[in-house]
């Protein structure tokens, strides 16, 4: 039987060297593993139980839909989809031709009511004249009576003593009828011509509303006119243009679109209710755009009134029937931080939204620094 053949030195060597080296792998790993959990429950003590985050979020900004508010037919496309605009820019003409015949026909009537009151005035006018004159007519009829009643009273006396005839008696208390009848008749002239002087200003009033009314219709008219053409309300991005030329379009018709542009759009990131317990206006948030990646900076600007459910066309009514508990969501608006370049948003664009709420929202957030920032403070 042969005898058992010693082991090499280099075997010897091994087997001796292996466990301390399994060991220190095992420490280095355990080591790391326990720096790793410490560094991430600092982080998360520090900064993530803070950081409220979701990605029901999407970029918003008002979209003016604007329409035809006059019949007509589109005699010129001014704009291209996409296209950039200015506020109050002209963007679609519509064939103005039967609106400038009314704005016309209305000025016209406007010009014969103006001529109207003109004439109700010279009435007036010559109907006061009139007045002046028939008050001179009684003057003199008053004066003719005052006469021949001296007259009939004195011839009447020297016929009855004998010394005037019968003839010239008789004679001046005609002509004394005659005055006072004269006198009666100019004040009667009087009265109905103080009387037409009320009807012709109630003439004038009516030639004023009757202005009035042209005058409306004349600005109701140049209204119209103004409306074949459809500007801009706003500067931004013009698009969904559906008018096209030679198309007749009625009232309220949609023809074109016009969008805010990047810069005066924002967030509305809807969280839940649970996450709204430290948030308020003023605190920063990072949002993340889906499209591209792109990292923006914004400020939370308001909360909604009420959770986003209620908003809806059909509110929920848990009152009645089976009631299963949902987690709600509250819309929150985001507004952009200035000096950014926003020109790759767009409304409707999916954006994730993380709030930071922390009371120091300067503080750092980065893994290695709320380490570093907890090493300081330990110190």
């Amino acid at each position: 039987m042969n005898a058992p053949t010693p082991n090499s030195p280099a075997e010897t060597l091994g087997s001796t060297t292996a466990p301390p080296r399994r060991r220190f792998l095992r420490i280095a790993i355990l080591l790391a593993v326990v720096l790793i959990l410490a560094f991430g429950g600092n982080w998360w003590f520090r900064v993530g139980r803070y950081m409220e985050s979701t990605d029901n979020a999407y970029v918003q900004g008002d979209i003016a839909q604007l329409s035809a508010r006059i019949e007509g037919d589109v005699a010129e496309l001014l704009v291209a989809d996409n296209q950039t605009v200015e506020a109050g820019q002209p963007l679609i003409r519509l064939e103005e031709r039967d609106w400038r015949a009314r704005r016309d026909s209305a000025a016209a009537a406007l010009a014969q009511a103006e001529a109207g009151i003109a004439t109700t005035r010279a009435q007036i006018g010559q109907q006061r004249a009139q007045i002046a004159s028939a008050d001179a007519q009684v003057t003199q009829a008053e004066a003719e009576r005052i006469r021949a009643i001296a007259d009939a009273t004195r011839y009447g006396s020297l016929a009855q003593s004998g010394f005037g005839s019968r003839e010239n008696a008789e004679r001046t208390l005609a002509d004394r009828r005659k005055a006072e009848a004269s006198e009666a008749a100019a004040r009667a002239a009087a009265d109905a011509a103080r009387a037409q002087l009320p009807v012709l200003e109630a003439q004038l009033a009516t030639a004023e509303g009757r202005r009035a009314e042209a005058a409306a219709q004349l600005s109701l008219a140049e209204n119209n006119l103004s409306y074949t053409l459809i500007r801009a309300p706003f500067a931004g991005v013009a698009g969904n243009r559906t008018a096209q030329i030679g198309a007749h379009v009625m009232p309220g018709q949609n023809l074109i679109a016009v969008a805010q542009p990047p810069s005066r759009q924002w967030v509305t990131a809807n969280f839940k209710e649970t996450q709204l317990v430290r948030m308020h206006p003023g605190q920063p948030v990072t949002l993340t755009l889906d499209a591209g990646g792109h990292e923006l900076r914004g400020t939370v600007l308001s909360l909604a009134p009420a959770t986003g459910a209620l908003f809806s066309l059909l509110p929920p009514e848990n009152a009645t029937g089976n009631f299963t508990k949902i987690v709600q969501r509250v819309p929150v608006r985001i507004a952009l931080a200035p000096g950014q370049d926003p020109s790759v948003l767009r409304p409707g664009l999916s954006v994730e939204a993380r709030v930071d709420t922390r009371d120091d929202p300067n503080a750092p957030t980065g893994f290695l620094a709320a380490a570093a920032a907890a090493i300081g403070l330990g110190r």
